[in-house]
């Protein structure tokens, strides 16, 4: 009974020192790893507090600098387009009579003085309020800027010439009408934005700011 005790007892102290031997290696590489990893953070650099102040200082200016940066490009975008906006359509020319000379002005400096001219004719002949006028009036416009031979013919096609040629035998107000158009889009088109980037025209409308602002 003794010999069975004690042999009980040994063999329970066996498996204590195998269990014991199988453990450690797992402690052991816990420790191992805990240190490194406590050498690793000692290691690492903190940023000191001052660092932190002057990066957040920085980054405050980068935002300062990008805001200052947009609104400069939205003025110089605002400065680019509001000219433009000013520009007045050829019909506020018309209706401007220092305008209107000197857009008369610019277009005989391009040999095309007949367009506004016709035009100008054409508006004459619609406030006519005496139908004995008609006729006189009309048969002047188409001599002069109408038929083949005029003197300051404008550049209509054949079928609004013949158009007005045969509204000549009862003229009314609207026999001038599609020739006027067509010469004044002309002029939308071609003349008027020549004009508004000539010298002319840039100081007239100088003078006429500075009257203002006087």
């Amino acid at each position: 009974m003794v010999l069975f005790t004690d042999t009980a007892k040994d063999y329970c102290n066996s498996l204590e020192d195998k269990t014991r031997d199988v453990k450690m290696p797992k402690l052991l590489f816990s420790k191992i790893r805990f240190y490194e990893i406590k050498d690793l953070m000692q290691n690492v650099k903190r940023p000191r507090r001052i660092d932190i102040v002057l990066n957040r200082k920085r980054h405050k200016k980068d935002i300062q600098c990008l805001m200052v940066q947009k609104i400069n490009d939205d003025q110089h975008s605002s400065k680019l387009s509001w000219p433009t906006k000013l520009h007045p359509t050829l019909e506020k020319l018309l209706q401007d009579k220092k305008y209107l000379a000197a857009f008369h002005a610019f277009l005989q400096s391009e040999f095309s003085e007949e367009n506004i001219e016709f035009w100008l004719a054409c508006e004459d002949y619609k406030s006519t309020t005496s139908p004995d006028d008609f006729r006189w009036k009309a048969e002047e416009i188409y001599q002069e800027f109408i038929q083949p031979t005029a003197c300051r013919e404008i550049n209509v096609d054949h079928h609004i010439r013949e158009k007005i040629k045969k509204s000549l035998e009862e003229p009314s107000l609207s026999c001038f009408e599609e020739a006027q158009k067509h010469v004044y889009m002309l002029m939308e088109r071609d003349s008027c934005p020549r004009f508004l980037q000539s010298d002319a025209y840039l100081s007239l409308n100088h003078k006429s700011k500075t009257l203002w602002y006087i």
